[in-house]
């Protein structure tokens, strides 16, 4: 049960940091303290996760410049394929 509550303490830090509207370089920071919880923790899963936040770290600090995401982008998208496809068919 310990490990349980450790790793919902570790979820539970990340989500509150993305929840917060915290300058990318307060963000950076607080991330670089949960990568430390997380490798501190031992837990392979998180280790996945720290991993795949290492790859793409200018992406996932963009999100705390006006906490945007590319949803928007992506609609548009959509919308272009969509068009795109009407004009074959």
């Amino acid at each position: 049960i310990p490990d349980i509550k450790k790793a919902y303490k570790l979820s539970y830090g990340l989500c509150k940091i993305y929840n917060r509207q915290i300058s990318p370089n307060v963000a950076r920071a607080k991330l670089a303290q949960w990568f430390n919880q997380v490798e501190e923790a031992g837990f392979n899963a998180f280790s996945t996760v720290r991993k795949t936040f290492e790859t793409h770290h200018n992406t996932i600090i963009n999100y705390f410049n006006g906490r945007s995401t590319n949803a928007a982008a992506e609609s548009f998208n959509a919308k272009i394929k969509e068009f795109e496809d009407s004009l074959e068919g």
